[in-house]
């Protein structure tokens, strides 16, 4: 049985294996884990997520960078609708309010 870190690495490879990118033998480095951790072998493996979830601390510049690319864009006459992230993202703003003053 595979750990769950290993599986989801394993099924990104999986789904991701287009032999340009993710080809069979990063599948087959992932399934040989064991193998290489045992020889102490650094393996790389490609990882593409489904999906990046944002804190705010780290979210905001983000969307703050998206904003400037599709600004300088716009201003060179392309079209701003093409900058987006590669996959699909989600900013999770989790501020509470805070009272300091009260009459």
């Amino acid at each position: 049985r595979l750990p769950f870190s290993v599986r989801v690495l394993l099924e990104s490879a999986v789904r991701n294996c287009d032999e340009f990118q993710v080809k069979q033998k990063d599948v087959e480095k992932i399934l040989d884990w064991e193998v290489n951790q045992a020889k102490e072998e650094n393996v790389e493996v490609a990882f593409k997520p489904a999906r990046v979830i944002l804190q705010d601390l780290t979210g905001v510049p983000a969307v703050v960078d998206f904003a400037a690319m599709r600004d300088s864009v716009k201003e060179l006459g392309g079209d701003p609708d093409k900058i987006n992230p590669i996959c699909p993202s989600d900013l999770v703003i989790d501020h509470s309010i805070q009272v300091d003053f009260v009459r």
